[in-house]
């Protein structure tokens, strides 16, 4: 859609400035080149920069709150956020931004990429490194994705389970669990760290007190990999949500945010 949207007014400029250099040069009056005929060329020197401005990566999304037609169906990957910076360019006071990415696409492939967007001032500090984003990608581009805005949760749910599971942090009757289970809070009541590291994210065995719904409470121990800005949140006396298995109250699967970075 953008590059139809800049074809067409290129080409109409185009005409535009030609019909008035043809109607100066075939005019049989003096002032063949002065008249009506004069707006032509300065409408299309006015429109053709507006349009390919307007039309600039993230301009059309930060308009309709949509992915550009080009990414609406392109795949889902997971992007970690690596630096942002200001581009320069403003829409209603609000800045766009380059943001690079590190992405995890849908086949467990990791690339370098970058995306560019309408970020409102009051939101730039949530985008920091190590912030995990969806994002659309075309598989046959991956140097551009854009965040995704579809708000389609499954989709971006979808692709970090097939991430944890790939990375070996959790497994797919984990993830029934989590679908599944009850969900509670829970007590941690010992942390220790057994030193295994995967990918960067540490692994922490826990034993955690879970209260029932009636209110009463069982305890239990489990393992979770977490990166080293997570940690805190299991730390011994915290408070940490859970979902487990009426039937099966041993296996308790941790619910923390993904983002977690401060």
């Amino acid at each position: 859609m953008k590059n139809q949207i800049r074809y067409t007014v290129l080409a109409l400029g185009l005409l535009a400035v030609g019909y008035y250099v043809w109607h100066g040069l075939t005019s049989d009056d003096v002032f063949g080149w002065v008249g009506p005929q004069m707006a032509l060329p300065i409408i299309a020197v006015t429109i053709v920069p507006i349009a390919f401005a307007f039309t600039g990566d993230g301009i059309i999304s930060a308009f309709t709150g949509n992915n550009s037609s080009e990414f609406r169906h392109g795949l889902v990957g997971l992007g970690t956020v690596e630096g942002v910076r200001q581009t320069g360019v403003y829409l209603n006071e609000q800045p766009q931004v380059r943001i690079d990415f590190r992405v995890e696409g849908a086949d467990g492939k990791v690339f370098a990429s970058h995306a560019k967007m309408i970020v409102p001032l009051t939101q730039l500090a949530l985008l920091r490194p190590g912030v995990v984003l969806p994002v659309r990608y075309l598989p046959g581009n991956p140097d551009k994705v854009e965040v995704d805005l579809s708000g389609d949760t499954s989709a971006a749910q979808e692709a970090m389970n097939a991430a944890m599971i790939r990375k070996g942090f959790t497994t797919p009757a984990k993830l029934d669990i989590a679908r599944r289970g009850v969900s509670a809070q829970a007590v941690v009541r010992s942390l220790s760290v057994p030193g295994e590291i995967r990918d960067g994210y540490t692994r922490l065995d826990l034993v955690l007190v879970v209260t029932r719904p009636d209110g009463t409470t069982f305890e239990t121990r489990t393992e979770k990999f977490l990166p080293p800005t997570a940690v805190a949140l299991v730390q011994v006396g915290r408070i940490v949500g859970v979902h487990y298995l009426p039937e099966n109250e041993q296996e308790v699967v941790l619910s923390l945010p993904v983002n977690t970075a401060n």
